[in-house]
């Protein structure tokens, strides 16, 4: 069977290590009922994740941008094997090998990270002071104990939502409080991960690819719904992890998609396809236009004698000239 020790031991050094850099830093004892030097460990874990991970995430965004780029390549697809599924899937395939875009690629950071969820997941639900294996994976007793007594806001970041009684006594903790804590913080994960989905498809826009725009809709809806549910059985330091996490990917992506902004969109394409000229609501360098000036009036044409009819002498209606 397929082992995850090295993945314990990894984020528990990480965990640790971080954990005494904060210790030298921040007082150990509670403040405002919280022990920072373990909230602070689990924040910069997010951090180391995230920078080891930053090249996957500019992949990403290159891939987007190619799968962006042949999207009216996709859509002509679409049109001709319309009704031939199975047609359609082989060609698009073939597209995305020939251009070295892969769909999936929008995926691969969050499913790097499953791993280290997993194993924070693991290692904070063993905090049990009654715990008799207390040095797994790295740890000291001491650090065990520090951590296991270790609270946010006086909840107990082993403790979770769904606690039972029998966990919250071993844990010292209260319930109410507990569920308090552990609500808000779900509220916000639920939140948060809406908006980081949401910020980039608004960038991006909707995929013309089913299956792409099927990963977009589970990314935006399927997963907040999901974590309505899982949310109660995730200890709140994996909560504080997760909404770390959350807000971090906001920034990253707001800064990636200023500096790589993406391509311009289908509409745009077509009127220049099109030929089709703005219409102009100002003059040259934004001036406001000045109305036409209107052409002279033109003398109205006289019209010519009738036939049959005298003609007239035009001399006959002019003033006599005076005399000097």
């Amino acid at each position: 069977m397929f082992s995850l020790d090295w993945v314990y031991y990894a984020i528990s050094w990480i965990l640790l290590t971080w954990h005494s850099a904060w210790d030298a830093i921040v007082p150990a004892e509670a403040v405002i009922g919280t022990n920072w030097p373990w909230i602070l460990a689990i924040v910069f874990l997010v951090v180391t994740v995230r920078v080891i991970l930053f090249p996957v995430f500019v992949k990403q965004i290159k891939s987007q941008r190619a799968m962006q780029a042949l999207q009216p390549r996709v859509k002509e697809l679409q049109e001709k094997h319309k009704g031939d599924r199975e047609t359609l899937q082989k060609e698009m395939m073939e597209l995305y090998r020939k251009e070295k875009a892969n769909p999936l690629m929008g995926c691969l950071p969050m499913f790097l990270q499953i791993p280290v969820f997993l194993g924070l997941f693991h290692v904070l639900r063993r905090l049990d002071p009654n715990k008799q294996a207390k040095t797994l994976y790295g740890w000291t007793v001491d650090q065990f104990e520090s951590a296991s007594h270790a609270k946010l806001f006086t909840a107990p970041i082993s403790g979770k939502f769904g606690s039972t009684p029998a966990e919250l006594a071993s844990l010292g903790a209260n319930g109410h409080t507990v569920k308090l804590i552990a609500g808000v913080l779900v509220l916000i994960m639920i939140a948060t991960t809406y908006l980081t989905s949401r910020q980039m498809i608004l960038k991006t826009g909707w995929a013309e690819d089913p299956q792409q725009r099927m990963v977009q809709r589970l990314m935006l809806y399927g997963i907040p719904v999901s974590l309505l549910v899982s949310g109660a059985i995730f200890p709140i330091g994996v909560i504080i992890y997760w909404v770390t996490n959350n807000l971090f990917t906001l920034g990253q992506q707001q800064w990636v998609l200023r500096k790589f902004p993406p391509p311009p969109t289908a509409k745009t394409g077509t009127a220049a396809r099109t030929g089709a000229q703005p219409a102009k609501t100002g003059g040259l360098l934004g001036r406001k236009a000045q109305p036409a000036v209107k052409a002279p009036a033109t003398a109205p044409k006289v019209a010519g004698p009738k036939p049959g009819a005298k003609p007239v002498n035009p001399k006959k209606n002019r003033p006599a000239k005076r005399q000097g």
